[in-house]
Formats: structure tokens, C-alpha cells, sequence
């Protein structure tokens, strides 16, 4: 089995673009801008899914299910929410086809005009914030903590597989609170809740901030993010939660009775991650072979492949082979036992490096004789033999060792790609020739961030949380600065 990747060196985007069809996480569809996840992709998808559901869980959450559509007239109730939407909405306008009287095909049957057209949501604010409506009446009903896993269109010009598609998978969480303390905790805890599960499970590291104005969430009054940094040198926004004050509960009348019998509006927050984390996953730690999967993540976390002659050898690794198997299933390590005769050793070899499973086993004749295993690791590419006896603690080991490493040099990587400046002219180079995030003053008007911006196509990543604070002065216009922000050129 030959990979034939493009290198990383070569053309980072088309590497990216090869291997995630080449290792069968997803392919592009019959329906531009819309990808079919394939079932290795999806494994991967249902285990990060799997984990964050627990965690929202384990914070209160509870999961609900809100329609695709949404009729136009709630969306317009937000201003700022329309405007940062209108441009990416796909809309509903008819309900019914018909035969073309000649004969042609099926056409759009004009007298099934809806009367009021309806939106395929882009997110689900509007919905949920109707619905919240008959749910809130008194200070009893609070807070509300509800999460759905959806999918959602956002109608994008050009897309890239995981990265930006029209239609992609993802959780939003919608929430309501009687303070604004209350809800801005929300929105910060989520905040965490994400960097937590991509550092400990991603094996992704990320920086915690705010966004900008400008950057903001359309509708919302803060946005809490998680920034990450692809082998590239380009940022990767991995998830935001937002503080959206009484916006929406203002839109749609949402008020609450307080325990003093006043009336007061609800304070509100959502957050949400989608399947643009695989996407992160595959650009921070996969490698001109294939994939490299954190074993948190990993569908198969272990593979062993037999090398026979004939089928009494295979019987004979067999019988050696399944009672592991069975041992390392029993302590919650998925292993799959390759013993197809299709396909010869080399090629399952090629196969799985490419799929990036952690941890390969390989047993042959003389590893029968000699009572080992060869143990090849996917991250750095290493073999070694094992004894038989210890086998089970050196994968179990290894698997915590390889989702340290991956976590540790991607660490290495961003500390590296770090720069901090004073000088527009230095910043201009460093965006340029090394990448990576540039920790520099600004003077916190939109005016120099769009400059810098349409001169530079670096934006403001974030405004990084639990920094100590630094005044400067502004590298573009030397205006007074009260902290150090960081930009990067972003997917």
C-alpha cells in the first residue's frame, strides 16, 4: 500500500487535504461544500463526542433536540444577530415539487409557496430563545442548562474538508440564568471544559482568551475562546463560549419573576464546538505518514498484525494472539486482530501507520519460538521486542506515553512560534517569514485592528486570559496599550 502524500514542506494544504481522504476520515459529496464523514472518521468523531458529553454532563447540562428550521421573522428579532448571519443562510421557500408539464423533469411546484420562508439554522439562538419563552415564567425555572448535538449550514464560498463546510456537525449549548454573575460563570466555565478536553484528550495545547469586538459572536456581549496552532504556523480557532447578556432575552421577551416579585429579563450564554476539531487534530500532530491519533481518541487504539506461512501458523499465533486481545479489551484498550489473508503484512503495516494508531503488535514464527512481540510506536516511529509476560503493562504504558509526547511537542512547537514584538515592521516580518502567533500592543480600536488586518491578513487571535497585564504602547500607532494581545493568520 502505497501513500503517496504530497509532504507537509512540499504544500502543507494539499498534505492536509490527501491525507484526510486517505485515511478514510471523510471525502468530499455530490453536494458542493458538504463532506460524507466515513465510518474511521466518524469513530473518531463519536469518541470526542462521547467525552464531551460527560464533561457537560458532569457540569449540569442536560441534552434537548430543537428543529432545523427556523422561521425567518425570529432571526430578524436580533439585529446584530442577522447581520452576522444574513450572508451564510440557506432558505426554505417552497414545500412541494411537481412534474414539469413537459416532460423535462421535477421543477418547484409555484402555488406550494410557503407563506413565511424558513431558515436552515446557522445556529440555534433564535429557536431555543422562542421556546425559553414558555419555559421561564419565575426564578424557580432557572437556570436552564441545555446542550444539543445538531448539525448546521452555514453557506460557505470556499470550504475544506472538517475545516469550513456549508453543512458540519457540531453542540451548542444554550443557557439561562438569573444574574449576570451567574451567566458570565457559565460562559467562562465552558470555556475551561473545552481547553480541558482538548489538552487532555485532543492532546492539543490552546490559549485561553477573550475576542474582540469585531470578533466577537454576532449577538454577543463577550466571547470566551480557546485558540490552537497548526504545524503551519496558522491558528485554529478549536471553540467559544459566550456571554450574551439579556440580548436575546430581550428579542423574544424572556422575564423571569426574582425572588423580590419584580420582573427582570434573563441573562443568557452559548458555546460550542464542532467537527472542525478533527480538523485540529489531524494538522497538530499527523506527520508526512499518515495520521497520529492521541490514544484518548483513537478508534483502535492497538493493532496486531500476524506473519504466517500457511494456516497452521496462523492457528498457532492465533491461540497466543486472542487471549491478549481478550486481556487488553477487559481494561478498555480497543484492539483490533488483523488476520486477514487478503492483504500481506507490509500492506496492513503502510494501512494502519496512515490511520494513526497509536500502538502496532507484530508476531511472526520466531516471535512463537522466542515468547516476544514486536511493539512499533506511531509517534515516533520506533520499534522494539517485548517479552510475552509483560506485554499488557508495556501497550498500557505506551499508550500514556504517546499521549503525553504528542501533547509535549505540540507544546514544543508553539512555545517556539511565540514571538513577541514591538515594532510594526518586525511584526510585518514575523507574520510573514516564521508564522505563529505574535504577542504585540494594540491601541483596542477596530480602526487599527482592521488595518493591520487588511495589511498583514493577521488578526487578532485573542486577548489571552491569566497573563500578567503589561502596558505599552501600540506597535501601529504608539497610542497607550494596557496588555499584550496575540494575532496569527487563522483558518
Amino acid at each position: 500500500m502505497s501513500k503517496n502524500l504530497t509532504s507537509r514542506a512540499e504544500d502543507y494544504s494539499k498534505w492536509y487535504n490527501e491525507l484526510v481522504v486517505k485515511s478514510d476520515l471523510a471525502e468530499n459529496s455530490g453536494v458542493r461544500g458538504c463532506m460524507v464523514i466515513k465510518p474511521y472518521g466518524y469513530a473518531v468523531w463519536e469518541k470526542m463526542q462521547a467525552q464531551l458529553d460527560k464533561m457537560f454532563k458532569e457540569t449540569g447540562h442536560e441534552n434537548a433536540y430543537f428543529p432545523l428550521f427556523i422561521p425567518k421573522s425570529y432571526l430578524s428579532k436580533e439585529a446584530s444577530h442577522v447581520e452576522g448571519f444574513a450572508k451564510e443562510c440557506a432558505v426554505v421557500t417552497h414545500y412541494r415539487l411537481k412534474n414539469a408539464e413537459d416532460g423535462s423533469g421535477i421543477v418547484v411546484d409555484e402555488d406550494a409557496k410557503l407563506e413565511e420562508e424558513l431558515i436552515v439554522r446557522p445556529t440555534s439562538e433564535t429557536i431555543i430563545w422562542d421556546t425559553y419563552r414558555k419555559w421561564i415564567q419565575s426564578y424557580r425555572d432557572l437556570p436552564i442548562l441545555v446542550n444539543q448535538w445538531a448539525n448546521v449550514v452555514r453557506w460557505e464560498m470556499r470550504t475544506r474538508l472538517f475545516l469550513r463546510t456549508a453543512e458540519f456537525l457540531w453542540q451548542e449549548g444554550h443557557t439561562a440564568h438569573a444574574t449576570k454573575e451567574e451567566a458570565l460563570e457559565e460562559a467562562e466555565q465552558m470555556m475551561n471544559v473545552y481547553a480541558e478536553f482538548a489538552e487532555s484528550y485532543m492532546g492539543v495545547p490552546v490559549i485561553k482568551g477573550t475576542k474582540t469586538e469585531s470578533e466577537r459572536f454576532a449577538g454577543a456581549e463577550e466571547t470566551y475562546c480557546i485558540e490552537a496552532l497548526m504545524q503551519d504556523g496558522k491558528a485554529l480557532q478549536a471553540g467559544t463560549s459566550h456571554f450574551l447578556g439579556q440580548n436575546f432575552a430581550k428579542a423574544f421577551d424572556v422575564k423571569f419573576a426574582t425572588k423580590e416579585g419584580s420582573q427582570d429579563y434573563v441573562w443568557a450564554t452559548s458555546w460550542g464546538v464542532s467537527t472542525r476539531l478533527m480538523g485540529a487534530l489531524v494538522m497538530t500532530h499527523s506527520d508526512d505518514n499518515g495520521l497520529v491519533l492521541p490514544p484518548k481518541l483513537a478508534p483502535i487504539q492497538v493493532v496486531i498484525v500476524p506473519i504466517y506461512k500457511g494456516l497452521d501458523q496462523l492457528d498457532a499465533i492465533s491461540e497466543k494472539v486472542e487471549p491478549l486481545v481478550k486481556e487488553l479489551r477487559s481494561k478498555g484498550i480497543s484492539v483490533k486482530y488483523d488476520k486477514r489473508d487478503t492483504h500481506k503484512p507490509g500492506f496492513k503495516f503502510n494501512e494502519y501507520e496512515l490511520k494513526g494508531v497509536p500502538v502496532r503488535l507484530a508476531v511472526g514464527q520466531r516471535d512463537l519460538e522466542n515468547g516476544t512481540y514486536e511493539v512499533a510506536r506511531r509517534d515516533t516511529l520506533t520499534k522494539e521486542s517485548v517479552k510475552a509476560e509483560g506485554i499488557v503493562e508495556k501497550v498500557t504504558s505506551l499508550l500514556e506515553d504517546i499521549q503525553e509526547n504528542i501533547y509535549n511537542k505540540a507544546l514544543d512547537f508553539r512555545k517556539e512560534h511565540i514571538t513577541e514584538v514591538d515594532a510594526y515592521d518586525d511584526f510585518k516580518k514575523v507574520i510573514e517569514e516564521k508564522g505563529g502567533f505574535v504577542s504585540a500592543h494594540w491601541d483596542g480600536t477596530a480602526e487599527t485592528e482592521d488595518k493591520i488586518k487588511e495589511e498583514t491578513k493577521a488578526t487578532i487571535r485573542c486577548i489571552p486570559l491569566g497573563v500578567q497585564k503589561e502596558e505599552g504602547k501600540c506597535m501601529v500607532t504608539r497610542k497607550p496599550s494596557v496588555q499584550r494581545v496575540l494575532f496569527a493568520k487563522a483558518y
